[in-house]
């Protein structure tokens, strides 16, 4: 679908620009004790503010008419119960067509930054308010959002500031959510009033004022090269699917590829005379790999079953006149899913007695650390895993304490 400029037509937008509205102050909210102040988020010290002890925003308790008033049911929020929200915003729908057909996100990751925004969207449209009668220690604190209900979820998009972001991540604490998931969820946010700023939707940036909570640094995970060796003996090569996941298992430790990028691969992209593997990566980027003698050796073989099975008839059909023929398939014959890959490597850890928290990303992390412990240098590991950043790569020379002692045993003259 073509990408609507909104800078060239603004009337496509589908909400109104209001210059008025862009400039309005947010309203200010009595802190007597009739009415409540909101939450006191924006002293929230670590998303950039002052510390301070937080208020509880309480539902008006009035009723004219001394009629029975049904209470309602105080709720315990646990990181399950977050809100899925389908407010619809065409704010938000231009900004994923914006990461899909400008930035060249992922359909994936393009999916998270909307999910994490309607999430944000549903905090806006129905702002979370403590049930009557439910006293301060009944239940964790819970901001409100401080908007008119006559504004459209665009309009509050754009009216957002600093005291809404900071209430609303303190609203997302009550569901029990991890640093590096708020992480991600204020990387959105800040992706989003980036663009919005440069749009000219907003007149400022409320995300400049917050900063992201820290979090604990986690080394990447890597296996013995014994149990790889023992992993990848698990499938049956005597079956196609089996020799297919054998294939597959190869392939995750020989070139270090992400899941995703494994799944997506097509028989073209398989280089047989140059050992090679043409990879589609994270934004568009491409990339070529190397592959081993033995994953190679594994690929011919689950080929050579696949070509003769009557399973898979229409795939070799087609494969006569499509260039995007799945290299992996699954026992339909379609492409197979990433999640599919996941469920087969849980079976042969199983069956390997090997630890069931071992994940495809765990092969590609033992792949750049045996790499580094056996001499390769960092700017090779880089290109090779598709890395952006060097920085992204250097955490692996954390693993590599076999590479580092042996060079400093090697080198320096009273080591030994």
């Amino acid at each position: 679908m073509p990408m609507i400029n909104p800078e060239d037509n603004p009337s496509s937008t589908g909400y109104p620009v209001n210059p008025a509205l862009r400039a309005q102050a947010r309203p200010a909210f009595p802190s007597s004790p009739a009415t409540p102040a909101p939450l006191g988020l924006a002293s929230d010290s670590r998303y950039g503010g002052e510390q301070a002890q937080p208020q509880r925003a309480i539902a008006p308790a009035a009723n004219v008419n001394n009629t029975p008033t049904p209470q309602a049911a105080p709720v315990t929020p646990t990181a399950s119960s977050a809100p899925a929200s389908d407010v619809a915003s065409s704010m938000v729908d231009q900004f994923a067509n914006y990461l899909r057909f400008e930035r060249h996100f992922s359909p994936y990751t393009s999916r998270c930054y909307e999910a994490d925004l309607r999430q944000f969207c549903e905090f806006l449209e129905h702002p979370p308010v403590a049930a009557e009668g439910e006293s301060e220690a009944a239940a964790p604190p819970v901001p409100v959002a401080p908007h008119g209900a006559s504004l459209s979820i665009d309009d509050q998009l754009v009216a957002a500031d600093v005291t809404t972001i900071r209430g609303y991540l303190t609203y997302l604490d009550t569901f029990g959510y991890s640093p590096a998931t708020t992480a991600r969820k204020i990387a959105t946010l800040r992706s989003f009033y980036k663009w919005m700023h440069r749009r000219g939707y907003a007149e400022t940036n409320p995300m400049t004022m917050i900063r992201t909570p820290k979090q604990t640094k986690r080394l990447p995970k890597a296996i013995a090269v014994e149990d790889v060796d023992k992993l990848l003996s698990m499938p049956d090569n005597r079956d196609t699917l089996g020799a297919r996941d054998r294939a597959i298992l190869e392939t995750l430790y020989s070139t270090g590829v992400r899941v995703s990028e494994l799944v997506d691969l097509n028989r073209n992209d398989l280089d047989m005379a140059e050992q090679t593997l043409h990879i589609r990566g994270k934004g568009k980027k491409q990339r070529i790999v190397p592959l081993g003698t033995h994953a190679l050796a594994a690929i011919r073989h689950y080929m050579t079953l696949l070509e003769p099975d009557r399973r898979f008839i229409k795939l070799r059909e087609s494969a006569m006149t499509d260039a995007a023929v799945p290299l992996f398939v699954n026992k339909n014959g379609g492409r197979l899913s990433s999640r599919s890959v996941r469920r087969k490597l849980d079976k042969y850890l199983a069956t390997a007695g090997l630890d069931r928290t071992i994940s495809p990303h765990t092969l590609r992390h033992s792949f750049a650390t045996h790499l580094l412990d056996n001499g390769a240098d960092l700017r090779s590991v880089q290109e090779l895993l598709g890395h952006q950043s060097l920085s992204t790569t250097q955490i692996y020379t954390h693993l590599s304490s076999v590479r580092l002692r042996n060079a400093y045993q090697q080198a320096h003259p009273r080591a030994v």
